[in-house]
């Protein structure tokens, strides 16, 4: 597929408001420009006076958190994201020491994979944080029935696959969080991952499930080869990288295959 059969939304609008050409930014770099996640105003003219709010209210919530003791200088990066998080959401715990939940694990593997991609510490939480809202409101129905949609769409383009994950009972067992609810963050590498993602912050988390399936397909053969839940999930939460970025071109031929060419399919 080429690269301009693969254009993506902000192509889309750069062209409809008369900007052709356009150089555009890393994916995730893009959602501190984008109107979408509602993170800056439409208003190009107002985007230093929000981003200077933005960074005061950043500083204010880290300075809070620095006051009460559940950050320090030596805290790692992801962590403090966490806590400044948990503090806008009013789901801060009284100490660090407390175990971490399921949401918890998810938001630090966004955080570790956003903050490889983004350089300034602001922007990455604030890219993080609207990211991680996505998830949670725009997606919270949608994301429980990825893996319902994994299986139907595996039986089209390879039954016998299917299965045989049904005889290793290894179809219940698939790491569909570290696929569905942490979008891969710590399965794909930065370039393949960045692919993903501006599908998913477009308005389409259902770009998941043909990621998944075509992690399946490509490595069909180690798969058939193993023969218990237990070795078929290893080998899946640890695929090789080198076939990353080609296992994302075929996820979306893929899904344009089964939804034509969506523009908001969640």
């Amino acid at each position: 597929m080429t690269e301009d059969s693969q254009r993506n939304f902000r192509s889309v609008y750069y062209e409809k408001v008369g900007f052709r050409g356009v150089e555009e930014k890393k994916s995730l770099e893009i959602l501190l420009k984008d109107d979408r996640l509602g993170i800056l105003p439409p208003h190009h003219e107002s985007h230093a006076q929000v981003m200077l709010y933005r960074k005061e209210q950043y500083c204010d919530v880290l300075h809070a958190l620095e006051v009460v003791r559940l950050v320090s200088d030596a805290t790692p990066p992801v962590e403090v994201y966490l806590r400044m998080y948990q503090l806008e959401s009013g789901k801060l715990p009284r100490s660090p020491s407390f175990p971490l939940e399921p949401e918890d694990e998810v938001f630090l593997a966004i955080a570790k994979a956003v903050e490889e991609m983004v350089e300034d510490s602001v922007d990455c939480y604030w890219i993080i944080r609207s990211f991680v809202n996505q998830l949670n409101n725009k997606y919270r129905e949608s994301l429980p029935q990825l893996p319902k949609a994994f299986e139907q769409y595996l039986n089209l383009e390879d039954s016998r696959l299917l299965s045989h994950l049904k005889t290793c009972s290894a179809l219940s067992r698939l790491p569909y969080d570290l696929w569905f609810k942490r979008c891969f963050a710590g399965c794909l590498p930065e370039s393949s991952l960045q692919r993903v993602w501006d599908k998913v912050v477009s308005g389409s988390c259902k770009i998941l499930v043909f990621v998944a399936v075509e992690i399946l397909l490509t490595f069909k053969i180690k798969v058939m080869a193993l023969n218990s839940a237990e070795k078929i999930t290893k080998f899946l939460e640890n695929i090789p990288q080198d076939s990353s970025d080609a296992i994302v071109s075929k996820a979306v031929d893929l899904w344009h295959k089964h939804c034509g060419t969506p523009v908001h399919s969640a």
